[in-house]
């Protein structure tokens, strides 16, 4: 009796452990988990479904395992002849255990293809607006978010208006990197020469965190920018003054902001892409051509000090 008492807790041991794990994590404030938007919202509905599908598939390895070890265990009553170790296979078995896998890879393939296709359009709630477009550079370790149609641009910090989808342009000045909105969808890379194209949209106001989530050296942990969705008026509102304020980027600005550090949040008049679009071949090169073997020395990484942003 002693004995199975005691095998009981071995048995339960890791089970309860793995639940300590899951609720000191904190689970509950996993901002994927509480999207913000459609696309987000997609992306959350599908992560849910592979737990789900994935934790059904632990359950029933588990449940076999220990069947198995209980029904095949040592008995002090077995002889030699229970004991066969001449086994020839099993036809059933190793058609189950080989079928089994193409369906679980087929019900994990088809709704992740079927959903990363659907994301690279406009959601289909609002498809019959047209997207705000910005594009979005980065150079290390800063963000500079720029809006064509009005003809202006920020640094590290984001106004989207909510309930309007958002074509991001991504493209980098230099190291790859990649812009990730937790709260309103995944992550796409920035890659220097090239652009890619990421579609996100907020269902409701309020202040998201935005990161950098392709590391990328001494300032990746301060590679960040807020996302300030809200109203349509409050938006044009603040275009408006953001186009009547603040200074122009002038080509000088620009190239001080492409030394690598940090730096704090700007706005400006007017935008770089009036110099180079780091999206197209020809601003692959243009940071190495400006800066070359000065790259990587007197950083200023003490909170953005230095820099074009304390002129104004």
């Amino acid at each position: 009796m002693k004995n199975l008492v005691s095998w009981f807790k071995r048995l339960f041991m890791v089970p309860g452990l793995f639940a300590l794990l899951l609720v000191a994590s904190g689970c509950s404030g996993i901002t994927v988990l509480d999207p913000k938007g459609p696309v987000a919202r997609t992306q959350q509905e599908l992560i849910i479904f592979s737990i789900t599908l994935m934790s059904v598939i632990v359950i029933v390895v588990f449940v076999l395992f220990f069947y198995m070890i209980i029904r095949f265990r040592e008995r002090p009553n077995w002889t030699d002849k229970d004991y066969d170790p001449h086994q020839h296979g099993n036809t059933t078995l190793e058609i189950i255990w080989t079928v089994i896998p193409f369906i679980i890879v087929a019900a994990l393939s088809v709704p992740t293809v079927t959903s990363l296709y659907a994301l690279e359009s406009p959601p289909e709630e609002t498809n019959d607006q047209e997207p705000l477009v910005i594009h979005a550079d980065t150079s290390n370790w800063k963000w500079y978010f720029s809006y064509p149609e009005q003809d202006i641009e920020t640094v590290n910090y984001l106004h989207i208006p909510e309930n309007r989808p958002i074509e991001f342009k991504l493209a980098s000045a230099d190291s790859m990197t990649a812009l990730w909105i937790p709260a309103l969808g995944g992550q796409k890379y920035n890659m220097a020469g090239m652009q890619n194209t990421l579609y996100l949209q907020a269902d409701e106001e309020g202040e998201f965190a935005g990161r950098n989530a392709n590391y990328n050296g001494s300032g990746f942990a301060e590679h960040t920018f807020t996302v300030t969705s809200e109203s349509e008026e409050e938006f044009n509102q603040w275009v408006s003054d953001v186009q009547n304020n603040a200074p122009e980027m002038t080509k000088d600005r620009f190239d001080q902001y492409l030394e690598p550090g940090l730096a704090q949040e700007a706005e400006y008049s007017s935008t770089h892409l009036e110099y180079v679009d780091f999206g197209m071949n020809s601003g692959r090169s243009y940071i190495t051509d400006l800066y070359g073997g000065n790259l990587g020395e007197q950083l200023h990484l003490e909170g953005g000090e230095g820099g074009p942003w304390e002129e104004e």
